[in-house]
C-alpha cells in the first residue's frame, strides 16, 4: 500500500523496548495512513499490546520516535495528556470509572482535558450513544451493564474527543462468545465512518474481512505484514504460517 507522507497518522521508527532483561520490541518500523485499519497479529507475549502502550505514551520507549501526524511525539518535552486527547485507547479490560455514570465516562476527557462546556459535551455523548443503543443507559452507572455494552461504552469514550488515532487492544478477550458480534459491529462502523484504526486482536476472521492491512509481530519484531488475503492466503514467512495454522486449521 502506498501512500504519501501526508497521509500519515503514525509513524514508528526504530522502536525498542525492554522490561528489565526482556525485549518486548526490537526495532519496530511501521506507519499507519488516514483512515487505515490495522489488525496486529501475533501470539501472546509478541509484542502486541505494549506497543499500543508506547505509541500512547502509557509506557517509555528505550530507543526509536514515534511520530504522531508529522510531530515527534517520544521527546522528553512532550505532555503525555495532550497526546492522549488526540489518541484514543481501549483495552480488553473496559476501565469504566465505577462512580461515575455512563455519560461522565464518555464525556469525561472532553470536559476535562478538551475543556469543552458540560452541555456541548454531553450533547455529543448522547449522540454517540443513541448510535450504539446505549442512550437509555446514559445516567447508568457501569455495573448495571453487560460486559458487551461496557465495552461499547469504553469504545465511544476513546472516540468521543474525535481522535486522530483509535488503538484497540485485544477489546473482545474478556467478553462472552455471545457478546463479541455487538463489539465488532461497532468496530466495523467505526471503520466506514473512516476512523484510523490500529488493532491487537486474536479475532482472525474479523482481521481478515476488515482490516486494511495485517502485521504479523514475533518476538518483537514485524515478521511479516501486507494485505489480508496475502498474509492469510498466502503468507511468505514460516513463522507466519506457523501461527496462523493454529487459528486456520
Amino acid at each position: 500500500m502506498t501512500a504519501s507522507k501526508s497521509a500519515e497518522v503514525l509513524r514508528l521508527e526504530n522502536i525498542w523496548k525492554s522490561y528489565g532483561d526482556t525485549s518486548v520490541l526490537r526495532g519496530i518500523d511501521l506507519a499507519i495512513n488516514s483512515h487505515e485499519v490495522v489488525a496486529l497479529i501475533g501470539a501472546s507475549g509478541s509484542g502486541k499490546s505494549t506497543l499500543l502502550r508506547t505509541i500512547n505514551l502509557l509506557d517509555a520507549i528505550d530507543d526509536g520516535q514515534i511520530w504522531l501526524s508529522g510531530t515527534d511525539i517520544s521527546t522528553p518535552a512532550t505532555k503525555s495528556d495532550t497526546v492522549r486527547a488526540r489518541i484514543g485507547i481501549v483495552f480488553q479490560h473496559y476501565n469504566l470509572f465505577p462512580h461515575l455514570s455512563v455519560l461522565d465516562n464518555v464525556t469525561l476527557a472532553s470536559r476535562h482535558v478538551l475543556r469543552m462546556p458540560r452541555a456541548e459535551a454531553e450533547a455529543r455523548g448522547l449522540e454517540l450513544l443513541t448510535r450504539i443503543g446505549l442512550a437509555e443507559h446514559a445516567r447508568s452507572f457501569p455495573d448495571r451493564l453487560s460486559g458487551g455494552q461496557q465495552q461499547r461504552a469504553a469504545i465511544v469514550r476513546a472516540v468521543a474527543t474525535n481522535p486522530e488515532l483509535l488503538l484497540l487492544d485485544e477489546i473482545t478477550s474478556a467478553l462472552d462468545p455471545e457478546l463479541v458480534t455487538e463489539v465488532l459491529d461497532l468496530v466495523r462502523g467505526l471503520k466506514n465512518d473512516g476512523t484510523t484504526i490500529v488493532m491487537a486482536t486474536h479475532e482472525m476472521a474479523f482481521a481478515r474481512d476488515v482490516a486494511d492491512r495485517v502485521v504479523f509481530l514475533d518476538r518483537g519484531t514485524i515478521a511479516e505484514q501486507g494485505t489480508p488475503a496475502q498474509v492469510f492466503g498466502a503468507p511468505r514467512e514460516a513463522r507466519t504460517r506457523e501461527f496462523l495454522s493454529r487459528f486456520l486449521g
